[in-house]
């Protein structure tokens, strides 16, 4: 498999079937803008069918795992509405193409993860961050429903009482509290996240093959039968980037200054 025409995802093949990815806009925290929405949803396609690759870890560039949408797509995409039905196609990619990929996926979380960057770092089959990290889902903050991957996956993983809690107000959590509560696999000191993660991927990778992948696919069944539930929760948070509020979100983002959203006067 070439990767070579990922413009945003740069891959190193490490020893023995590990692949390594990561998302490379240091300059802008890893945000994902169109060009490199568009390749983290597809490229789970390209490393399903990849029989060189076992096990893939995947990091951020620089200081940050990803923060998220970058805010001039978000602004872009605001009314918008033939550009949010694009949208709403891809983030359903994105998701399912990750259910989807049965090769297993180690994230290596070595910064800040936020929104379409979290979606990676979680849907991982084992994540990993690093001590003093912070994730936050981030949907409400900006002014739109919680989609991407939340509804299907936040109460599987830490329950509904502390799913509801994080995304309805869009706090952070450190990396040490989302151990605790469920949301990630392992928090480890930053000079071992690397080490780890690895470790992890080459593991599964010289595990029995059909078993891990198997495994992995009949364990994904959860977030399959939670399909109908993803579909509305996508559609849900393109619907309110057709309203007023996400403008004032990102906007307030932006001048780093509290919203005031619309609906709420």
């Amino acid at each position: 498999m070439d990767y070579s025409e990922y413009e945003h995802l740069q891959f190193e093949r490490l020893a023995r079937g590990v692949l390594r990815m990561t998302l490379n806009r240091p300059e802008r925290l890893n945000a994902a803008h169109e060009p490199m929405h568009t390749e983290l949803a597809r490229v789970w396609t390209d490393i399903h069918r990849d029989r060189d690759t076992r096990a893939v870890v995947v990091t951020g560039a620089g200081s940050a795992f990803s923060a998220g949408g970058d805010l001039g797509m978000v602004q872009r995409l605001a009314g918008n509405y033939p550009a949010v039905i694009a949208m709403l196609q891809e983030t359903q990619e994105l998701v399912h193409n990750m259910v989807n990929c049965d090769t297993p996926i180690v994230s290596a979380i070595n910064g800040t993860a936020v929104g379409a960057g979290l979606v990676v770092a979680l849907l991982a089959d084992v994540s990993v961050a690093a001590e003093g990290i912070r994730v936050t889902d981030g949907h409400l903050r900006l002014g739109v429903a919680a989609g991407d991957h939340a509804a299907i996956l936040w109460p599987l993983l830490c329950g509904m009482a502390k799913a509801k809690y994080y995304l309805l107000t869009a706090d952070f959590i450190d990396a040490a509290e989302a151990d605790r509560i469920g949301l990630i696999s392992l928090c480890v000191p930053p000079e071992e996240l690397m080490d780890q993660a690895v470790d992890i991927a080459t593991r599964l990778a010289t595990g029995p093959q059909d078993a891990v992948r198997l495994t992995k696919h009949a364990l994904n069944n959860w977030l399959r039968l939670a399909g109908p539930t993803f579909d509305v929760s996508a559609a849900y948070e393109m619907l309110t980037f057709m309203g007023p509020d996400v403008v004032e979100g990102s906007d307030a983002i932006l001048a780093k200054r509290p919203p005031s959203f619309p609906a709420a006067e």
